[in-house]
């Protein structure tokens, strides 16, 4: 449920009035008071124990590490959108399975089965079929597919850090103290880019408010929140059916249209999801 709805990100991004980073940082800046409005409920509700505020600069350092991880990825992704297709940028942020389980291993010792590289390679397999059309080198997409690569090296790492987090902390929590963090980084990228930040119709805050609910409070909250009970690794590989849905949209919205060799690597990327689900243990 978190993939298909932050599947959608993509197509919001493209419909945006602003430019990329303004699109990213207005993004985590109308999710902060969504978030807050959430945490003051269950706190009025007596529904948070103690144990969930945060104590100690680590912890405190471990929740910054993973907005400013999510924002990096905002940021590249976001440009990645714009210099590339749809289908592409999008593909391409799914490489973060890679660097999930690599990370994992060079960090924290995690180590996968058997079965589990066999769904992993399967699914990897599969999007290289869906993104073979548009990966081939060329100087109008090249910087965009390169940003598409970077996106996936920060979303690896902030879906590790979110990880360690959950082991302790509910997921309102990590959003509460991570967003702010977000938004401060993406403001930054946002104004050394000289991008306007104004939006000056209904309709372009529309999409930014549809972006902010959607893909991030409901598509990455409900990410995060599977994150206490599925290893890092299975997550990362069941998010691979992202790029089938933002693939199918944006045909729909943009003619960018998907072969037979794009519908084969779908149904690859679900085998390989469900192979690699049969190799993961349950928290």
């Amino acid at each position: 449920m978190g993939a298909v709805a932050t599947a959608f990100a993509p197509i919001l991004v493209r419909l945006s009035e602003v430019g990329p980073s303004p699109t990213a940082f207005y993004r985590f800046l109308l999710a902060v008071p969504v978030y807050w409005t959430l945490a003051l409920a269950v706190s009025v509700g007596g529904r948070r124990p103690a144990r969930e505020r945060p104590t100690g600069s680590s912890v405190y350092l471990l929740m910054a590490l993973a907005g400013a991880c999510f924002a990096g990825d905002m940021a590249a992704w976001h440009y990645s959108i714009h210099m590339t297709s749809v289908a592409n940028a999008t593909l391409l942020l799914n490489v973060t399975p890679a660097f999930v389980v690599l990370g994992g291993w060079v960090l924290f010792r995690t180590r996968v089965t058997g079965t589990f590289m066999v769904g992993l390679v399967t699914a990897m397999t599969g999007i290289g079929a869906l993104s073979g059309a548009s990966l081939a080198l060329s100087r109008t997409r090249f910087v965009g597919d390169l940003l598409g690569l970077l996106t996936a090296l920060f979303y690896a790492g902030y879906q590790l850090t979110v990880e360690r987090l959950r082991q302790r902390f509910s997921t309102l929590t990590i959003m509460v103290y991570a967003m702010p963090v977000c938004v401060t980084v993406t403001l930054a990228v946002a104004l050394l880019s000289g991008e306007a930040m104004a939006v000056t119709t209904p309709a372009g805050w529309a999409v930014l408010l549809a972006l902010a609910v959607g893909p991030q409070v409901l598509g990455q909250s409900l990410i995060a929140w599977a994150l206490a009970h599925l290893p890092a690794s299975f997550v990362s590989v069941s998010l691979l059916v992202q790029p089938i849905v933002a693939a199918s949209a944006a045909w729909l919205l943009f003619d960018e249209r998907i072969g037979p060799q794009q519908a084969l690597g779908a149904v690859a990327v679900l085998g390989g999801i469900a192979i690699a689900r049969r190799g993961s243990a349950r928290r």
